[in-house]
């Protein structure tokens, strides 16, 4: 009797890119694994999505699944698919970007050699010319296998991007998206990692991330303040967990995610009431916290202090209004 190779769901979410998405679907029908099923959920394009979408599942009918409902949003298309899926693992892929073919057969081989439920891999920005713009190595300098009781630091270092990551299914048995808010990823992905006592990780850059150049446009409002209400749901999911006692990786997850990450998003904010706004809030996050100037500034990513590692403009612009200089703030921006 043979052994039948673990099935791998993909979940795609569709909604008006007719430009990427064939590109997208090549990169997943040829993955060298090929016990896969790409479930492909149109939500509610207006574009020639559609179309493109009928062409593939016509070509690979044993592969693709596709579905169309109405517009509800990312998280939304993700748990359509989610309540459809029929693999033991499960993988996310945006629809806009691209994946190497041999991605899910070597996050699938460390998943079942490391028995982990979550597996991890680096991914690259690219441009619309396939060019790489930057690399986002996720966990330098540790083991293909990490247990998290040993190395909970990876908690506030790693991104929490749903994309480079392998799932098993069972993490989801209770488990979904949040919808209608925007940085889902940041609320749930860490409360799955949090479910778990080891991942594994791969040093190859399998996932790549399209710079779109029409993406420049997207405006910055108050709906980055779903950052900091997220960082607060995994707040009260770690101290239910079994790692409640890990409090200073806590603390810098709420550094790394609810402070660096929202003044990343701030400092697009063109609207200038919106940006006090938002600013307040924040300064509010962190009194809360009892969060101290000096922990932001000393804060440690993989071993190194984050803001001297950023570029020269984001450093001023975070220097500054960790002194308080908004005003200053809004004439470097």
């Amino acid at each position: 009797m043979t052994n039948v190779p673990s099935r791998i769901s993909i979940i795609v979410p569709v909604y008006n890119v007719e430009n990427y998405l064939a590109k997208c679907l090549d990169s997943l029908v040829n993955q060298t694994h090929q016990n896969i099923e790409i479930l492909v959920v149109d939500d509610g394009s207006k574009d020639n999505s559609v179309e493109i979408i009928k062409e593939y599942e016509g070509k690979y009918p044993d592969k693709i699944k596709t579905f169309t409902k109405e517009n509800g949003g990312l998280s939304d298309a993700r748990n359509f698919g989610l309540d459809r899926v029929t693999g033991d693992y499960i993988g996310f892929v945006d629809s806009d970007d691209y994946v190497t073919e041999t991605m899910f057969e070597e996050m699938l081989h460390l998943a079942e050699k490391h028995q982990t439920r979550i597996v991890i891999c680096n991914i690259q920005k690219v441009d619309e010319n396939g060019q790489v713009t930057q690399k986002l190595t996720q966990i330098p300098n540790m083991e293909e296998k990490i247990r998290l009781e040993d190395h909970f630091s990876v908690f506030s270092d790693i991104s929490y991007f749903a994309c480079n990551k392998l799932f098993k299914k069972e993490l989801f048995n209770q488990k979904r998206f949040k919808k209608g808010v925007h940085f889902e990823d940041i609320q749930l992905i860490p409360q799955l990692l949090l479910e778990c006592e080891t991942i594994a990780q791969t040093q190859n850059f399998h996932y790549q991330y399209l710079e779109r150049t029409d993406s420049i446009t997207k405006t910055h409002s108050e709906k980055g303040l779903d950052i900091l209400k997220a960082v607060l749901d995994v707040e009260s999911a770690f101290s239910q967990s079994k790692y409640a006692h890990k409090k200073k990786e806590l603390k810098n997850f709420q550094i790394f995610e609810g402070v660096y990450s929202f003044l990343a998003y701030l400092a697009f904010v063109k609207d200038e009431k919106t940006f006090y706004s938002m600013a307040d809030k924040l300064s509010v996050f962190i009194r809360e916290r009892q969060i101290k100037i000096q922990d932001i500034l000393n804060y440690s990513r993989f071993g190194t202090n984050y803001l001297l590692s950023l570029p020269m403009k984001k450093k001023i612009f975070y220097l500054l209004f960790f002194a308080g200089q908004k005003k200053l703030i809004r004439k470097l921006i």
